[in-house]
This record gives structure tokens, C-alpha cells and sequence, in this order.
């Protein structure tokens, strides 16, 4: 399981690049302006330029509306700008077939620019509260438009969690269908320490986090701490070790 942690800035950056030993991917986005909120070209580049050259550089085009055009180029500038994982949040997609034509647009731009850049297509635990997708429509979307990875988080960011609406047996089948259809499956939607056991069983490929490694648990006013990332790390490779040996770890 790939740990992915969301730095909103430069600063923030840069303490995840002093805990680079412990995440694999540095995601790119802008939590004022929605759960995927996409942040500004140059914040991306400067990102890219302050951690290591080894460590990938995820970003967000941000919570995107059914608007193929415009999100593909919101794509394209995302790519150019470092990011080498394109997360596109299917907000404004209300059936299967509109995400398809937003996301095979997406797979364009991106894989025109950069043949070997990974496109992720993200929906959410929480659809029935804004009336996007379903999220267990998001891995075949993601399959049918050329895209690389499926992925579910919260819209909402209330305090509310992932398996508050989509319950570990359901994400479970998320991540099922993503691997039948030769997918990566990521999650995220406030998930801490606790959540790992259950996602390290179920197969999940990359977590995604922000809240757990920041300061106080506060996602928006909370600073990421490098030592946060190291502990989170910890444990999920105390839960990988206990999984592979068939042993359950105790939380």
C-alpha cells in the first residue's frame, strides 16, 4: 500500500520532504476550495521542485463540473506543471456516461503530453449528499476511459469519514472491481490509524491522507508534522507485516 499525503503548500511541502523516507506520493491540492480542490500551476511546480526527484507529485484538478473541455485542459496544465498523477473529481457527473466522456478527455490531454503520467478518476463516499455518480460506478468509468486508478473520498468535509458512507464491505467491492478491471484502487475521506487494518485486507493500493498527519487532526488549520507521517507510516507497515503473516494486528 502506497501512502499518499496532501501538503496544501510550498511550507507544508517541504516537512513532507523532510519525512520523504516515509510517503510515496506528495499530492498537490487546495482545501479551500473543495475535498479535490485543484491548486495553482506554479504551486505545483514549486512542489515538484521541493521534494525529492524520486518521490511522484500527485495534483487535483479540483471537484470538476461536467465539462469535458475544460477539464482536460485543467488537466494539461496539471501534467505540464510537474504532476505525473492527474486526480479528477467527478463532482458535477451525475450518470456513468458523463464521467466516461469527461475522463476519456482527460486520458487525451494527459497521455498526449505524457505517455507514462497516471490518471485518476475520483468519486465520492458521499455522492447521495451532492447527487454526483455512484461510487461503485467509478471503477468501470475509470476502466472505460483509458484511466488508470479508481478512487473514492468524501465531497463534504464535516467530520463525517469514509466508512461512514460507504461501509468496509462496499469498499472492499470498490477495490474488487478496480483490480478485475487491471485498475489501481485508491481511498482517502478522513481515514487515520485506526482504518489501516481494514484497508491494508481488502487490497487497497494507495491511502490517501491529509487530517492524520496534520497538527491537532485539523485538516485546514492543522500543519502537517512530519513526525505524524512517520508514525502513520509505522503502522501501516506494522499492518502490511501482520497481513502478510495471516496474523491480525491489534489497533
Amino acid at each position: 500500500m502506497l501512502l499518499l499525503i496532501s501538503p496544501d503548500s510550498v511550507e507544508e511541502a517541504l516537512d513532507c520532504a523532510k519525512a520523504a523516507e516515509h510517503l510515496d506520493i506528495v499530492d498537490v491540492k487546495k482545501p479551500d476550495e473543495g475535498s479535490l480542490g485543484a491548486n495553482f500551476p506554479w504551486v505545483i511546480r514549486e512542489i515538484r521542485d521541493a521534494v525529492p526527484a524520486d518521490k511522484p507529485v500527485s495534483a487535483t484538478v479540483g471537484d470538476v463540473p461536467y465539462k469535458p473541455g475544460t477539464v482536460a485542459q485543467a488537466a494539461l496544465g496539471a501534467v505540464v506543471s510537474g504532476a505525473t498523477y492527474i486526480k479528477v473529481g467527478l463532482y458535477g457527473c451525475t450518470t456513468p456516461e458523463q464521467g466516461i466522456e469527461v475522463m476519456r478527455a482527460v486520458v487525451r490531454a494527459v497521455k498526449d503530453h505524457r505517455p507514462d503520467a497516471l490518471v485518476v478518476a475520483s468519486g465520492y463516499a458521499d455522492a447521495h449528499r451532492v447527487g454526483c455518480v455512484n461510487p461503485l460506478a467509478v471503477p468501470d468509468i475509470a476502466a472505460r476511459s483509458g484511466a488508470d486508478a479508481a478512487m473514492l473520498d468524501t465531497a463534504i468535509k464535516d467530520g463525517t469519514r469514509l466508512f461512514d458512507h460507504v461501509p468496509p464491505d462496499v469498499c472492499a467491492e470498490f477495490v474488487r472491481r478496480a483490480h478485475t478491471s487491471g485498475l489501481l484502487a485508491a481511498l482517502a475521506g478522513s481515514i487515520t490509524q485506526a482504518d489501516l487494518g481494514t484497508l491494508t485486507r481488502m487490497g487497497t493500493d494507495i491511502v490517501g491522507v491529509r487530517g492524520a498527519v496534520c497538527e491537532g487532526g485539523d485538516r485546514n488549520a492543522g500543519r502537517i508534522q512530519p513526525h505524524l507521517i512517520s508514525a502513520f507510516r509505522a503502522e501501516m507497515d506494522r499492518q502490511g507485516r501482520e497481513h502478510a503473516v495471516g496474523v491480525p494486528a491489534a489497533n
